[in-house]
């Protein structure tokens, strides 16, 4: 396909930030050898970037990321895109507002998806950065868009940017990739504060009304404008 100069810059720069944004996974220790994903939309283009499938993240360059449509087709990069790229490209498809997609197995959160449960709402953290509880999406097998599928229909209409696949790992939105890294380090960091929490008692939920208020500063005010 041919792409105006401007679309053409585009890509370039999420190709640099794409990859420089996989060593953040390694630096949080989310991911194990060549497990895990970032991807980005291209904006007001059918187009994406993702990691190429098998890829040691040693070896991750801007040159070796994937651009490929929506439906996951790959149109140019590194060779073929990621196993999860059908679920990334669902994503797009179908939630507008989301423009970068991360997934990883990291330990804690994934200990949580292989018990099929949802991290409470038990912190400030949480209710600051996911709004509520970490959803569980059913769960799904990799080779079609049937994880992208539990994805869109778990977060439609929730709050949380994370949600636990059941028996898989973390799959987290975001309105740009880095805000999805970072949803990604946050909920492995509450997967893992919730799970010690537990072992030392019961926990202690946050009001419904208090979450709100939480959301709402952290959202609107928190931060440099």
């Amino acid at each position: 396909m041919t792409l105006t100069s401007d679309v053409l810059g585009t890509v370039d720069r999420l190709r640099r930030q794409v990859s420089d944004l996989h060593a953040e996974l390694t630096r949080n220790e989310l991911v194990a050898w060549t497990a895990g994903n970032v991807s980005a939309r291209v904006p007001d283009q059918d187009l994406m970037i993702i990691k190429p499938s098998g890829v040691s993240y040693d070896d991750l360059t801007p040159e070796n990321m994937v651009l490929t449509d929506l439906f996951g087709a790959a149109l140019d990069g590194g060779g073929s895109p990621s196993s999860d790229t059908d679920a990334h490209a669902y994503v797009y498809r179908h939630m507008p507002a989301v423009n970068g997609v991360v997934h990883t197995h990291s330990t804690y959160a994934t200990a949580w998806a292989a018990r099929g449960e949802a991290i409470p709402c038990v912190l400030t953290m949480m209710a600051d950065e996911f709004g509520g509880e970490i959803p569980v999406g059913p769960f799904a097998l990799i080779g079609d868009d049937s994880i992208g599928r539990g994805i869109v229909d778990t977060l439609d209409g929730h709050r949380s940017t994370a949600v636990l696949m059941q028996n898989h790992g973390v799959f987290t939105i975001g309105k740009d990739a880095r805000s999805a890294v970072k949803s990604a380090v946050l909920c492995e960091e509450v997967a893992r504060t919730v799970h010690v929490g537990r072992q030392l008692g019961e926990l202690l939920p946050i009001p419904q009304p208090d979450i709100d208020r939480l959301f709402d500063r952290y959202q609107n005010v928190y931060g440099q404008k």
